[in-house]
């Protein structure tokens, strides 16, 4: 994983609504949450998505922009987000470039990593998880890293 105080890499991605997420757009302007998640509709994928559904107006409170990443592709997202409500951006990684350029390695070697990244409005990494088995804890360890972020 890439550690905090890490400049976070760039990256501009199309979302499961058409729109592009850009990173560098979005310096100096907000927070980005950004979640690599391993699949879209699965049991733990669904409550990590959920959980940062049902936060939302938390995050937004705290400036931040959420970003879900899987390889799954857009008609998948789309599919997800409409299912679960979800309100946040969900892009498409399906060569697998963005989890190599934040360094988010498989889990036990089978399967995606669940990694979570707080990167700040200068474009560093503040926070970064890495809990494959609690999907939950993603969204807690977001939240504390931007309410540590609005006392500096």
């Amino acid at each position: 994983m890439l550690a905090p105080g890490t400049s976070a890499p760039p990256f501009r991605l199309q979302d499961h609504n058409g729109q592009w997420v850009d990173l560098a757009a979005l310096r100096g302007q907000r927070h980005v949450v950004l979640f690599f998640y391993p699949k879209d509709d699965t049991p733990g994928c669904t409550r990590e998505a959920c959980g940062f559904r049902d936060a939302f107006a938390d995050l937004q409170a705290h400036d931040a922009v959420v970003v879900g990443v899987s390889g799954d592709d857009l008609a998948s997202h789309r599919r997800f987000a409409e299912r679960w409500h979800l309100p946040f951006h969900l892009v498409c990684d399906g060569d697998g470039a963005l989890r190599r350029a934040y360094h988010v390695k498989r889990t036990l070697g089978l399967w995606p990593g669940r990694v979570t990244y707080v990167i700040d409005k200068s474009g560093i990494i503040r926070s970064a998880l890495n809990a494959p088995f609690q999907p939950v804890r993603h969204v807690q360890e977001a939240l504390a890293a931007l309410s540590d972020q609005r006392r500096v």
